[in-house]
């Protein structure tokens, strides 16, 4: 393995990355650093977040940079305000040694004025989210023409979430003779479209294989009935005495029912999704990151500002449709070569996707069993036991009270003592799993005749429905469309119609809306149905992306 210096890492790099902690490079950072440090060719890096990518980009763009140059060399784009930030972070503290360095975080939701001004008196390395960058060259007041070196981190997820446009127009704008790198943990077909339209013959660099999972991340699954999935993330949570993890939700209203319930049960959870509003979530965010919370309950879009390494758990409380998310989710835990376990709450028709992403990132899943009452407890114990071993006992403040302690116990013996003790802090939860029916696993043969008979009529029932919410007629002067959410995502006309008013430029009147469990049909003036259509194209709403069609077009399809 090579060292930092034999990568050919400045003096004065070397110092700050030393006093950061770093020893040996990671596998991304020995492949990336003499890569950009000695030519100038394009390269696309597939790495799982939480591999050291940031320094592996970081270091070699700070040693090339022209100090005397007081303009952006370097533009770095990644999907949210918190990597912005953290990116930006450790450019700075790799830097510090650096002497006339100028890094400046670009982001949404913080004074664009401020950011002018900085922008004005002159900075080297800009990071932004592609939003915010937007809107400042729309202003013109970023110059993008000595850009010599462009880095989209985390891309698929910037794809993701719809900013494959934003990225058209930005790569525009800088000099064509620029180099690329884009990291990404995976491949899917919208990155390869980039990469061909905008990388010159570039160096591929793998750590792991395509789309792969972290190779320190174990992979369970429990099966229950859906009514009991709450019910079994309880006993999960309570087997691992200290988890300190992620929950992973489809859908916010999901996501808020679960961190509440566990709340009321006396748990340290919270939420994180996209209703709280930004102070809200960094506040949240904050919690989590200092262990004042042990369990995080989240959707998928809110947590991706979300960067921490010592994550030992996710917990997916249902599987994602999209199959990349899940390799996203697990790429959470495991981290800088730390053990981590991903575990999925799932029902009986969801067996099928454990068997598609085991393909997708080459590892098997491990079938558990609901843990027992009687273990849970025992298990809580025993680490209980474990923490009074431990325990650090200040000698100099307990002393002086040691005496009046002893004379109140002293009618107790060694073991009545231990027994009061253990009783103390596990009686709510021995009572708790004495008075709980265990949790009844289905078959694996999935579910009864009699469910798949009732699910088939709801199918059934629901096609039917469709169809005949279909063929009605819109209000003279609208057209009606369809959309892939409904009832089960949580959908009402008023969010439906914030959702429209968010995504879709100017005001569109919404008629008559009819709300199905999984899909529902609006209606919009004739003249801005094409607007409507295009609009919400692509766009993802938590991991799910949106599928907005004229009900006519469908109608014709099925004949």
């Amino acid at each position: 393995m090579s060292t930092f210096e034999q990568l050919g890492v400045a003096p004065e790099i070397l110092r700050a990355i030393q006093e950061m902690g770093f020893e040996q490079p990671m596998p991304v950072q020995e492949q990336v650093i003499p890569q950009l440090l000695s030519n100038t060719r394009d390269i696309i890096a597939l790495a799982q977040t939480g591999t050291g990518k940031t320094a592996a980009f970081g270091i070699p763009v700070i040693q090339k940079t022209d100090i005397g140059l007081l303009s952006p060399q370097t533009l770095i784009l990644c999907p949210t305000r918190e990597l912005c930030l953290q990116i930006a972070g450790d450019l700075t503290e790799i830097s510090q040694y650096v002497k006339g360095l100028k890094i400046l975080p670009v982001y949404g939701g913080s004074s664009i004025e401020s950011q002018i001004k900085t922008l004005k008196r002159g900075v080297q390395i800009v990071v932004a989210t592609p939003g915010r960058l937007i809107d400042l060259i729309k202003r013109k007041t970023v110059s993008l023409a000595n850009v010599h070196t462009v880095i989209l981190d985390e891309a698929d997820e910037m794809l993701n979430m719809g900013f494959t446009e934003s990225i058209d127009e930005i790569l525009s704008s800088v000099p064509q003779d620029r180099s690329m790198l884009l990291f990404s943990a995976t491949m899917p077909q919208e990155i390869a479209k980039i990469t061909k339209k905008y990388m010159s013959d570039p160096v591929e660099i793998i750590i792991g294989r395509k789309n792969e999972g972290a190779q320190n991340v174990k992979h369970i699954y429990f099966m229950v009935h859906a009514k009991d999935k709450y019910l079994a993330l309880k006993r999960i949570v309570d087997y691992y005495p200290n988890i300190y993890g992620i929950v992973f939700c489809r859908t916010r209203k999901d996501t808020q029912e679960i961190a509440d319930k566990l709340i009321q049960d006396g748990y340290d959870a919270d939420s994180l999704h996209g209703d709280l509003s930004q102070a809200q979530r960094d506040y949240v965010m904050n919690k989590f990151r200092q262990r004042n919370l042990q369990i995080l309950v989240a959707t998928d879009v809110a947590a991706r500002g979300l960067d921490v390494d010592d994550i030992t758990h996710v917990i997916n409380f249902g599987l994602p449709d999209d199959l990349e998310v899940y390799t996203h989710r697990s790429g959470r835990t495991g981290r800088a070569g730390k053990a981590g376990t991903s575990i999925s709450i799932i029902h009986t028709k969801e067996k099928g996707k454990i068997k598609q992403i085991e393909k997708t990132i080459n590892k098997k899943f491990e079938k558990e069993n609901i843990p027992a009452g009687d273990i849970i407890c025992e298990k809580q114990l025993f680490n209980f036991v474990d923490k009074i071993e431990k325990v650090k006992v200040n000698e100099e403040e307990i002393e002086r009270l040691l005496p009046s302690i002893f004379r109140k116990l002293d009618w107790l013996d060694k073991e009545d003592v231990i027994k009061r003790v253990v009783s103390l802090e596990f009686n709510r939860l021995i009572d708790y799993y004495q008075k709980a029916e265990e949790i009844e696993e289905p078959s694996e043969q999935s579910y009864s005749k009699n469910e798949r008979t009732r699910n088939r009529k709801n199918e059934r029932g629901d096609k039917y429905d469709r169809g005949d919410k279909n063929n009605r007629q819109p209000e003279k002067g609208y057209t009606r469309l369809f959309i892939n959410i409904g009832k089960i995502d949580g959908a009402n006309p008023a969010n439906l119609m914030g959702f429209l008013n968010d995504y879709v430029p100017g005001k569109v009147r919404v008629g008559r809306i009819d709300l199905m469990k999984n899909f529902s049909f609006f209606e919009v003036p004739e003249q801005n149905a094409r607007q409507v259509v295009k609009a919400l194209k692509g766009i993802y709403v938590e991991d799910r992306k949106l599928v907005v069609e004229f009900a006519s077009q469908m109608n014709s399809k099925k004949h």
